[in-house]
């Protein structure tokens, strides 16, 4: 009878214990990211904004380094104010690379804007998805292991979401 009641007992508070462990899942981010359609389209609007303005780039630092051979060629055969009216061309062309290569690809530059107001609601439908699994499959923390980011160093399969994710994301839920 005593050993009934401890194996009863016993059951209860392991049920009781998982009752109250946390339940913890983990996606993917940049793999969602990869395989979203709508990510993926923004990923090709940006890709083909950075090679046009790389492409431009390059242009014109071909284009000034041009001039700069140029000059050195001719130099000897200037005059002073003919060497330092050049100089101070090639100064302001470079200048203009330099300037173009900052609003282009700066921090705050075009591309980093663009990147904002393409990938922000993006991410923010991805959070909400990973949200609404998270609630119905009751899980209290989720994290995200992908590439660069390692917050999760090891997560079994059977934990892992990111395919639902993708899926509701894809289906528009």
């Amino acid at each position: 009878m005593m050993v009934g009641l401890l194996i009863c007992l016993s059951s209860a508070v392991r049920a009781q214990a998982q009752a109250q462990a946390p339940k913890i899942g983990f996606v993917n981010s940049a793999k969602i990211l990869q395989e979203y359609p709508e990510a993926i389209d923004a990923n090709k609007k940006l890709d083909a904004m950075q090679k046009k303005w790389q492409a431009d780039l390059e242009k014109m630092s071909k284009d000034l380094q041009g001039q700069i051979e140029d000059y050195q060629k001719k130099e000897p055969l200037l005059k002073d104010d003919e060497k330092k009216s050049r100089q101070a061309d090639l100064s302001d062309q470079q200048q203009k690379v330099l300037q173009f290569q900052k609003e282009k690809f700066g921090n705050d530059g075009a591309l980093a804007v663009a990147t904002d107001s393409l990938l922000r609601p993006i991410k923010q439908k991805v959070i909400k998805v990973i949200e609404a699994i998270s609630k119905e499959k009751h899980i209290q923390f989720m994290f995200d292991r992908n590439e660069q980011i390692m917050v999760l160093l090891y997560g079994e399969p059977k934990y892992d979401y990111t395919n639902l994710v993708i899926d509701r994301l894809t289906r528009g839920d």
